[in-house]
């Protein structure tokens, strides 16, 4: 399971997001800095409406959603890669996450405090970014003496010093990782670093009740911001999502809808997420469950095999395959075979977004 981390500076609502994302978990939030030190963990499902169609159709007894771990990270503060704010705890929080969402506040509220004492989204994401940036310059420079010296020795550490006095150029200009074009090579040699400002980032643009179905000018400047880092933004009110959590399932829609929004950020976020992990769904479905199983982009049908037991893919044969808008067309897996849209795939085929799957082994 891959994990993203809630990061952003104290109190633009990373905890009281974190609480709403995971519905039940106990994350702590309050009006002061630093009030979550220790990071907080939970599991949340993927929103995923093909589920029901399929558990529906096969009169499944159990729906199993796909999950993606969310941490919550302590809040960052300007000096953070220098210790400031026990900085350089809060940052080996995040190296251990596959993606960033990046908490921004944008929204006004006079009783809760802003550690820089006003609202300036640029501002704050700035002292973010440059954050990591200095603690990655830090670690690369750290890493560059070692790497010259095993390059002396060893062809494949001569791709690591390019690398990172490459990084090293440019990140010294206050860029991001994730913005300086490197070789396969290259981004291989220094993938083992782990680089804070290399992991996926999405914006998680924290509005008021009364933006969120349209944003405000904020949320549209975070929106060119990251435009240029090639990143995402979502637009989320941590305000409403705790509402939400509060109310029974039949409430909650007609609560958005009385806000003019479709549906909650958060929906928006996870899918968000998932999506920026370079992660895709397949389904399996029959009378016990309908589930949904989370695969890498790219993987063949038998590693695909291998997320539900390594055993299908030591024996994988093949797979009987069917996309879901076929599945869901032809009713059943009888008739999809016999209108021929029941494939038979063997052990070099990519799985796409949304098969739904039987593999048959000889175990």
């Amino acid at each position: 399971m891959l994990r993203a981390g809630n990061v952003g500076l104290p109190n633009v609502g990373k905890s009281t997001l974190f609480n709403a994302v995971v519905a039940n978990a106990q994350a702590q939030a309050a009006n002061f800095p630093f009030c979550t030190i220790e990071p907080n963990v939970g599991i949340v499902s993927v929103p995923d409406e093909r589920l029901d169609v399929l558990a529906k159709i096969s009169g499944s007894a159990a729906i199993l959603p796909a999950r993606i771990e969310f941490v919550d990270i302590a809040g960052l503060v300007k000096g953070a890669s220098k210790g400031e704010g026990l900085g350089n705890q809060f940052l080996a929080n995040i190296r251990e996450v596959d993606a960033i969402v990046h908490v921004v506040r944008c929204f006004v509220n006079d009783d809760i405090i802003h550690v820089a004492g006003s609202v300036d989204p640029m501002r704050d994401i700035e002292i973010i970014n440059l954050e990591l940036i200095y603690s990655d310059i830090a670690q690369l420079e750290r890493r560059l003496e070692r790497a010259r010296k095993d390059a002396k020795t060893k062809k494949e550490a001569v791709l690591e010093v390019e690398a990172i006095e490459a990084l090293l150029e440019k990140m010294n200009d206050g860029i991001s990782a994730r913005s300086i074009t490197l070789t396969d090579e290259q981004y291989e040699s220094i993938k083992h670093l782990g680089l804070l400002t290399q992991k996926p980032i999405i914006y998680a643009a924290n509005v008021s009740e009364e933006d969120l179905s349209k944003g405000n000018e904020w949320v549209d400047q975070l929106k060119v911001l990251a435009a240029k880092e090639g990143a995402q933004v979502v637009v989320v009110s941590a305000q409403v999502e705790s509402e939400l959590v509060e109310l029974p399932e039949d409430d909650r829609q007609e609560f958005l809808e009385s806000l003019g929004a479709k549906e909650g950020g958060l929906k928006s976020l996870i899918r968000a997420t998932y999506d920026l992990l370079g992660l895709q769904t397949y389904f399996t479905t029959g009378p016990m469950e309908t589930r949904a199983w989370t695969i890498q982009k790219g993987t063949l049908a038998p590693q695909a095999a291998g997320v539900i037991h390594s055993d299908l893919e030591k024996g994988f044969i093949r797979a009987k395959t069917i996309s879901f808008v076929d599945f869901v067309e032809t009713g059943s897996l009888n008739i999809a075979k016999e209108k021929g849209k029941l494939r038979s795939e063997g052990k070099d085929y990519v799985v796409q977004e949304g098969d739904v799957m039987e593999f048959l082994h000889n175990l």
